[in-house]
């Protein structure tokens, strides 16, 4: 893999871009150092546009469940996770997921991402058990869960391989895989983050290729601005467009940057909107064989998280009913569905809402009956988020 910065002109690069031409890696890391900001985003909105709907832009409603803190790694970035044992660590029971979930959809949800720290204890059996438990209750809600350093220790505890695992899963009612555990994937960086044991690069992108050998789609991230070089997250951005040349079972493409408070990196220099916007733009134009990118109003706050949607996104993300490791770290944003509404409208699109595999959009009305049905299980704390419910005649 051949990394070094290009020599060729950046205008060359972009005029590839846009004509539909497949960078190479040392051309996206010439446009991350070279690159100016304005044109980077001009050209990542057109390649955006040449994928998806121009007019539009999307957004989900889920909830991010984190069904334990309890996690047997340390890695430095994690403000979230407590060690086995910790008097703060929890684990989540069913009936206490079932109502996280039933909220989501009385605030007009399609389904949930379930994920947490790697408990020790957990057999293969609980989370079957939990699946299957979760699909009889809900069985309109998709369920997007369990990471791939989840899936790594489960086949290492149950003396299984990562495609055993992954059926075993889908049989019980995993419907796809979220992207967590990626942070860099190149194994130098992993190591000094301490992330490298609890999935090495190739690990990672095996789990995610037997995932979609077994037909599930899943999300691709990165999480970046731990002091590692440019070279390290264009090599992440191949690792994953070679993977979807591969396989094609990457769904959208999630990148955002390291948040510092609480962790055991807060020396690590902050990155700031500027290289967000440049790397989200660059992300695009080199990833081209995924179709939607995301923008991470979540850690980048609300205007920058729009701001991304002239730089390559052509998706908001959710409106993040409940958030927990991110905000570990100290930071956290919230959004209603009307204010989420609101920004994409301002920004120039018309707003839609979508399903969490993207094959569909939503509307009020599809979500209208089981958002009555479970408008007791609203929260005092997201009373705000709610919308007014449809008159259906």
């Amino acid at each position: 893999m051949e990394l070094t910065p290009s020599s060729r002109p950046v205008s060359d690069i972009l005029a590839d871009a846009v004509a539909g031409t497949r960078i190479s890696a040392g051309d996206a890391h010439e446009l991350l150092l070279k690159g100016d900001l304005i044109d980077l985003g001009l050209t990542a909105d057109e390649v955006r546009n040449r994928h998806n709907d121009p007019a539009v832009a999307t957004y989900n409603i889920d909830r991010n469940i984190n069904y334990t803190n309890v996690c047997v790694y340390n890695c430095r970035f994690c403000a979230f996770y407590r060690p086995p044992g910790h008097e703060e660590g929890y684990l989540l029971s069913t009936d206490e997921i079932g109502k996280k979930i039933e909220e989501t959809l009385a605030l007009n949800g399609t389904g949930i991402l379930m994920q947490g720290g790697v408990h020790p204890d957990l057999p293969l059996s609980y989370y079957t058990d939990l699946l299957s438990e979760l699909r009889e209750r809900y069985p309109d809600v998709h369920l997007h869960a369990f990471s791939p350093p989840e899936v790594k220790f489960i086949a290492k505890k149950e003396r299984m391989s990562f495609h055993e695992v992954i059926g075993a899963l889908k049989q019980a009612g995993l419907m796809s895989i979220p992207g967590g555990g990626a942070e860099i994937l190149q194994d130098d960086v992993r190591k000094e983050v301490l992330a490298y044991t609890k999935t090495s690069t190739e690990e990672w992108l095996d789990i995610m290729r037997q995932a979609h050998a077994h037909g599930l789609r899943t999300s691709a991230t990165m999480m970046y601005g731990m002091g590692e070089g440019l070279e390290t997250r264009v090599e992440h951005m191949q690792r994953i467009r070679d993977l979807q040349d591969e396989t094609g079972g990457f769904t959208a493409f999630i990148s955002w940057t390291f948040q510092h408070d609480h962790t055991d990196m807060q020396d690590v220099p902050e990155t700031f909107a500027d290289e967000y916007l440049k790397t989200l733009a660059v992300s695009r134009l080199f990833i081209d064989n995924v179709t939607h990118f995301q923008t991470s109003w979540v850690t980048q706050g609300k205007k920058i998280g729009q701001l991304g949607l002239k730089f390559g996104a052509d998706d908001m993300g959710s409106i993040m009913i409940e958030e927990n490791v991110v905000s570990a770290a100290g930071t956290s944003f919230r959004m209603s569905q009307e204010e989420m509404e609101h920004l994409i409208s301002s920004a120039g699109y018309a707003p839609a809402q979508r399903t969490n595999l993207y094959e569909r959009l939503v509307t009020r009305e599809d979500t209208a009956a089981l958002a009555a049905r479970y408008s007791h299980a609203l929260t005092f704390q997201n009373r705000d988020l709610a919308s007014p419910l449809p008159i259906i005649s």
